[in-house]
């Protein structure tokens, strides 16, 4: 195996402490740049409990601004895309020229947005299959599942294919115990996560319960249904179909799932901006431009506007 990357985490929440705390434990450099929890990080470390096991890291590389900061090989980001706006100001400074940015972002849209700060040629974008929450300062729960969909992300749309740097990456991040799963297609990826995403987010919301209750319930499982239909339709008129199977896989998957609020939902309850745009409205702006309009997913995302805690 080649030499080891260095990686920097912006954003050290649910996903990029969880993800950013693996790496460091298996011996990887890492660099977290954080905000509020800056001092309580540079001065006490993260806390992770796991499925794979707790443990606690004393010491970390924590900054609070991105000038200070080595450039390193991949650069994660894991920020709510709430906080966009402050890409701008961090980016630059911490990728290589050679470098390559990883979002973990929800939704449609983050690569776009990222490509036009360091171009589109630096991109990769990756997919969390993640139940973790953080429960405060540099105190992260990981409660299930992990698994990262890895893909080359291509400013014209196409498929960016399976690439020499996207199976070093994968390989670097499969040493720290993440598993991860590689795909030509980072487009559809993104379209089958949001096939989960844009039920499930919402509906915990607007419904205030976990996970098991919307599959449980006869009326809200066929709801979640009816959604994943709508993600579906407009996946397949912007060429990237997905089949019947994989819903029935998705709705399979949350009744086995611990019940499980959902990122949104957590952003709700604590007075948190929601990723809207993100989640519903790209989604829905995009269907539309290829004719397809999604009537129930636009009544949801509505709602969420309507009682969307203000920025």
């Amino acid at each position: 195996m080649q030499s080891k990357f260095n990686f920097s985490i912006v954003g050290t929440g649910a996903v990029g402490g969880f993800y950013g705390g693996l790496l460091q434990k298996a011996g990887f450099d890492v660099h977290f740049l954080l905000n509020r929890d800056f001092d309580h990080v540079r001065s006490h470390g993260l806390q992770i409990e796991s499925t794979l096991g707790n443990f606690e890291l004393p010491q970390v590389n924590a900054y609070s601004n991105a000038e200070d900061m080595p450039q390193c090989d991949v650069v994660i980001v894991a920020l709510k895309t709430t906080a966009n706006t402050a890409l701008k100001e961090i980016l630059p400074y911490l990728i290589k020229k050679d470098g390559a940015v990883l979002t973990l972002q929800n939704g449609l849209g983050s690569e776009e947005e990222i490509s036009k700060l360091v171009g589109a040629e630096h991109v990769l974008g990756g997919l969390c299959f993640l139940c973790s929450n953080k429960l405060g300062p540099g105190h992260i729960h990981h409660l299930d599942y992990g698994l990262i969909t890895l893909g080359e992300y291509q400013s014209s749309g196409e498929a960016g294919g399976t690439t020499s740097r996207l199976k070093a990456i994968a390989a670097q991040l499969e040493s720290a115990r993440i598993p991860v799963r590689t795909v030509e297609d980072l487009a559809l990826a993104r379209w089958k996560k949001l096939v989960w995403n844009i039920p499930f987010n919402g509906l915990t919301v607007v419904r205030n319960v976990l996970t098991d209750e919307l599959v449980n319930k006869p009326e809200t499982r066929e709801l979640c249904r009816t959604l994943m239909l709508e993600v579906a339709d407009a996946a397949a008129a912007a060429c990237r179909p997905i089949e019947v199977d994989f819903i029935n896989k998705m709705l399979s998957d949350t009744e086995k799932m611990k019940p499980y609020a959902p990122s949104m939902k957590l952003d709700y309850d604590r007075g948190n901006p929601m990723e809207l745009e993100a989640i519903y409205g790209n989604p829905i702006r995009t269907a539309q431009a290829v004719g397809v309009e999604m009537p129930e997913t636009r009544k949801l995302y509505h709602q969420l506007l309507k009682i969307n805690p203000a920025i």
